[in-house]
């Protein structure tokens, strides 16, 4: 962990800096490379992933940091794929049917597809994953909340009963959002401390090797994959880089094959586009629209009062957010569903724009005047690793609020220790932190304000401890409403609500972008992209 209370961190700027500063970057490459796993036989093909931090597990079950969801999917597979349009492909399941009344779905499983370790999978193991998902998957007690009865009639189908309809479960199956695991491994242990979470045994494409930590994750092509010809390489290696400069010279130099989520510096993006070895895609990330958040711990004692919250909201210019911190590549938005939700976003403006003269007011009538004439409280504000852009928003938020006499201390720490302060200890005041909204707002925004979402030890769900009835009953009623008018309006209610509530401040929706060498072919085949399992991707 380590607390930043300055800007001075990287003052060092000039030409001469940032020559030395690449060059320097270049070697730390070089040196690197050595601990890479031994170099491929003749003829065979390795490509490159690269990701800024370590994932906490190599299975999405329990956890659903953006670094699990990347690597999940190559061994672990889901029972649907989609393409572009959020339109379902076989996958594991190579049928499907949903009964009239949205109460019975049918999946007819692949046959002769084997876990890595030999056992045949059936639909024992999909049913087990489904009934563990509802359990213990961050969203999965909002997915499968209406599912009352799970029937495996032969080794081949399986059939979820449910309670009430829920119109946006057929999207919910893709790999890396609802992972089938082997019931033989998973039963009658914790899943979050199981060890397949460090060393996972699937279905996919590519069988587990190695975890060297702090370096790289090594995969190896599965020879006995039902999907033939595929997977069309021998190796896939995720490597860590956790300086942004280094990931770009890492394309630069080819050290390194895609990356997703805009995988470089923003500010590298024009440049690196001029390069002709270099392709950006913008298709693969319609599964997963996110919005940038900045969460109030409401059991803070500053927090609780709406007149705090509503004066930072007060002290944020999206604008300056959207042109400094994401160079353009962001849209601007007030509600927790994205505007690329477009059927359920709204883009109303928040009922706080930016007015400091209002924030500095509401402090004062909260009794919060300036002690020493300039500072009011002090804060430390949390911040979600995975992205460069993260801390970089931080330090506009501490520069924005000292501008109302807030003082506010950063505070830096790996994905793992964030999320257990988070989510677990709770230790924290407010904190910059980003969410999918995945591919419905039932999945991706309900368990940010559902108040049954409140769960220590829950990563990505309700870390404000935001409850309102009214929003709980707007929510409930959505998840399970067949009417797409009605929805849309329950979903408009909800957003209102929150943007005058304001347990949490929502600031922008990044535009991700997927980078390639174009020696990497086939990458980008479905709505999740790189996230999906990558058993089509090839080098030419």
């Amino acid at each position: 962990m380590m607390v930043l209370t300055s800007w001075g961190g990287e003052a060092a700027s000039g030409r001469s800096a940032s020559i030395w500063r690449r060059s320097a970057l270049a070697a730390l490459l070089l040196g690197a490379a050595i601990l890479l796993p031994q170099a491929s036989p003749a003829g065979a093909a390795t490509v490159t992933m690269v990701q800024a931090t370590e994932p906490p597990t190599l299975v999405s079950l329990t956890n659903v940091a953006t670094t699990a969801l990347a690597v999940s999917a190559k061994v672990t597979e889901g029972l649907l794929e989609y393409d572009e349009k959020l339109d379902p492909k076989p996958l594991l399941a190579t049928a499907w049917d949903v009964s009239p009344d949205g109460l019975t779905y049918t999946f007819k499983l692949r046959d002769g597809v084997k876990w890595h370790d030999g056992k045949p999978f059936t639909s024992e193991d999909a049913a087990f994953s489904i009934d563990l998902l509802k359990k213990v998957h961050p969203r999965g007690k909002t997915t499968f909340a209406n599912v009352s009865a799970i029937e495996t009639p032969d080794p081949l189908t399986v059939v979820l009963r449910l309670s009430k309809p829920a119109p946006y479960l057929i999207k919910a199956f893709a790999p890396a959002e609802t992972p089938i695991v082997a019931k033989h491994i998973y039963a009658g242990t914790d899943p979050a401390s199981n060890p397949n979470g460090n060393a996972p045994i699937g279905t996919g494409p590519f069988k587990f090797k190695e975890w060297a930590r702090g370096n790289y994750i090594a995969y190896e092509r599965n020879d006995d994959y039902w999907g033939k010809p595929d997977p069309k390489v021998d190796q896939l290696i995720v490597k860590f880089i956790p300086d942004a400069a280094a990931r770009s010279i890492a394309f630069e130099s080819g050290g390194v094959d895609f990356g997703y989520r805009t995988p470089v510096a923003l500010s590298d993006v024009e440049r690196l586009k001029a390069l002709p070895n270099l392709k950006f895609e913008t298709k693969g990330a319609s599964y997963s629209s996110n919005v940038t958040r900045l969460e109030f711990n409401l059991d803070n004692e500053y927090f609780k009062d709406p007149r705090v919250r509503q004066a930072i909201a007060h002290a944020i210019d999206r604008n300056v957010i959207v042109k400094t911190i994401h160079y353009g590549l962001a849209t601007p938005t007030s509600s927790p569903i994205a505007p690329g939700l477009a059927q359920f976003h709204d883009p109303a403006p928040s009922p706080y724009a930016y007015d400091l003269k209002a924030a500095a007011k509401l402090l004062d009538e909260a009794g919060l005047t300036p002690k020493d004439g300039r500072t009011r409280f002090h804060l430390t504000l949390d911040y979600n690793p995975i992205t460069t852009e993260g801390r970089r928003l931080a330090e506009y938020i501490r520069a924005s609020l000292a501008r109302i006499g807030i003082a506010v201390d950063l505070r830096a720490q790996d994905i793992s220790a964030f999320v257990r302060r988070i989510y677990t200890d709770r230790d924290f005041d407010f904190v910059v932190n980003g969410a999918s909204n995945l591919f419905d707002p039932t999945v991706g925004v309900q368990r940010l304000y559902w108040s049954k979402s409140f769960q220590k030890g829950v990563p990505f769900s309700n870390a404000t401890h935001y409850s309102n009835p009214e929003v709980d009953r707007l929510l409930e009623q959505a998840a399970v409403e067949n009417d797409p008018k009605v929805r849309v309006e329950l979903f408009r209610k909800f957003q209102e609500i929150v943007g005058k509530d304001i347990p949490d401040i929502n600031l922008v929706s990044p535009t991700f972008l997927t980078l390639h060498n174009v020696r990497v072919h086939d990458l980008v085949t479905t709505a999740d992209g790189a996230e999906g399992n990558l058993a089509h991707v090839n080098v030419k």
